[in-house]
């Protein structure tokens, strides 16, 4: 190809494509100008010093200065925050809200709290509200707002907790709501050298609180309980101690039933196994099995302890003599154990016949 061609072939294609490229731009420009646009009338907001357990709710304007309908697709709090409501569609030059909530229950000091906004603002697609403040303890307790436990049903533990107060009046506690009457709680109000130094205002009341934990009743599981402690403090009334840990069985029992599934006498499945642990696991060997009672005539129960401390194996067995048909009962083991002294086995199978 010719110079001369080329160039003709080269002028030829900008005089085409120059003005479908004018055009596409002139259009970018116009969706641009018709877009719209996200304008955070306060994208801060300061609460300044709040008392602990203050819940901080505050609505974000939020302005649509663009030429079409501004829409929020989603909200997400991070940590601690939590969105309310948020208005999905604002019409351009109108204004909508956000709603953020921070409870400071679990807060101490400075803390920011922010939500991020996405929209279909192609300028902004996100964009961040966030809210201030300096959560300040007028109630606390030393050493910490919480006491933990490791018990075995029925036993029973104490731990102590002293509550103190930035309140310029005397600190007073009004009332305490235990959970559970497995939980009890006792006060004590601090005198001399009891005084627990270097915590809460100078010269101000401080309340020793004993909690006890336990006993036959507490339930099996983990603990998460709140003690309700009501006070005087005109800026936190409330408080809660969290009761946290875990009450175990005294012993485990694997497995909790029998089924011996269809069998004849002679068969070496017509023997089944119940294993019996202590969860003690400071002194296990105080735990023993002592007797055993099958209510089945054609099955037999022994037990006999293992290698392992506090540890017992109870055989059971279908006897020879079993006749063919249903088996359907109980074999009770007798222990030591003062909290559950009895455990009942269910045991279901069928006998069948030799021949």
């Amino acid at each position: 190809m010719s110079k001369r061609i080329y160039a003709m072939t080269m002028a030829f294609a900008l005089a085409v494509t120059a003005p479908m490229a004018i055009a596409q731009e002139a259009k970018k420009a116009e969706a641009a100008a018709k877009a719209p646009r996200l304008t955070l009338v306060e994208p801060v907001k300061d609460f300044g010093t709040v008392p602990k357990g203050q819940k901080l709710d505050w609505s974000f304007s939020v302005k649509n200065t663009g030429d079409s309908d501004l829409e929020i697709i989603a909200a997400r709090p991070t940590c601690g925050c939590t969105v309310a409501d948020f208005d999905k569609v604002i019409k351009p030059g109108q204004t909508g809200k956000v709603t953020a909530s921070v409870d400071t229950a679990n807060f101490s000091g400075p803390i920011a709290k922010a939500v991020t906004l996405e929209t279909n603002d192609p300028a902004a697609p996100s964009a961040q509200i966030t809210i201030h403040a300096v959560v300040k303890p007028y109630v606390e307790a030393y050493p910490a707002g919480f006491v933990r436990f490791n018990l075995l049903q029925g036993d029973v533990d104490k731990q102590v907790v002293t509550l103190y107060s930035e309140e310029t009046d005397p600190f007073e506690i009004v009332s305490i709501e235990a959970p559970a009457e497995w939980i009890r709680v006792e006060k004590k109000k601090l005198e001399g050298s009891e005084i627990v130094p270097n915590i809460g205002r100078a010269g101000q009341n401080q309340h020793k609180l004993e909690i006890t934990v336990g006993g036959p009743d507490a339930k099996i599981g983990p603990l998460a309980e709140k003690i309700r402690i009501v006070t005087n403090s005109k800026n936190q009334p409330e408080y809660l101690v969290s009761v946290t840990g875990v009450v175990r069985p005294t012993f485990r029992v694997e497995p909790t039933g029998i089924n011996f599934g269809e069998v004849t006498a002679a068969d070496s499945a017509a023997t089944r196994v119940v294993t019996l642990r202590s969860n003690n696991l400071k002194s296990p060997e105080t735990f023993t099995v002592v007797k055993t009672e099958s209510d089945l005539p054609g099955v037999t129960a022994e037990f006999k302890p293992t290698a392992n401390k506090g540890e017992y194996e109870v055989t059971l067995q279908v006897a020879k003599s079993a006749k063919p048909g249903a088996l359907d009962g109980t074999v009770k083991i007798h222990t030591s154990d003062k909290v559950n002294p009895v455990v009942t086995v269910p045991v279901r199978g069928v006998v069948k016949s030799a021949s």
